[in-house]
């Protein structure tokens, strides 16, 4: 399968997963909270490509000031500290798979959940595996920006 018709593929494979939770809801979506969803997933999946080409410039766009990330050892990350990762290229990120991933959508913020298999390494050392993520979006000024991200080694 080539690369485009297997983005569509996980792409509508997540938006199945991300509006499931609406099936158990007493009421529907809003059209506004669908295109929330949909603007959501578009920027997870654009997430997951800039971890993959170690893109500093999207992490710049789309971490807010006042990010702060808790990795899967309890240490604290900021905005800053990821774009140093980034723009060293010191962490590589072979592959990322996304599953179960659903978002939540309460106002003007979103939250993420899901789960990540990933091989990559940090300065040589193999961190691949199976993980779990929650990621925090707030829209302001009409953008949405990562405030929070919170990653756990899962088995």
């Amino acid at each position: 399968m080539n690369r485009c018709c297997s983005s569509l593929l996980a792409g509508f494979s997540l938006l199945l997963v991300a509006i499931a939770p609406a099936f158990c809801r007493q009421n529907p979506l809003t059209p506004s909270e669908q295109g929330m969803i949909r603007e959501i997933l578009d920027l997870e999946n654009h997430t997951r490509e800039a971890a993959l080409r170690n893109d500093a410039a999207f992490s710049q766009r789309t971490l807010a000031e006042d990010y702060l990330a808790i990795g899967p050892q309890g240490n604290v990350i900021t905005k800053s500290d990821t774009l140093a990762v980034r723009r060293g290229a010191q962490m590589h990120y072979d592959s990322m798979n996304l599953s179960e991933m659903v978002v939540r959508v309460y106002g003007d913020t979103a939250v993420v959940t899901a789960r990540v298999e990933v091989k990559g390494n940090n300065l040589g050392e193999d961190f691949s595996g199976p993980y779990r993520f929650t990621r925090v979006w707030v829209r302001r000024n009409g953008q949405w920006q990562t405030v929070s991200y919170q990653a756990t080694v899962t088995q």
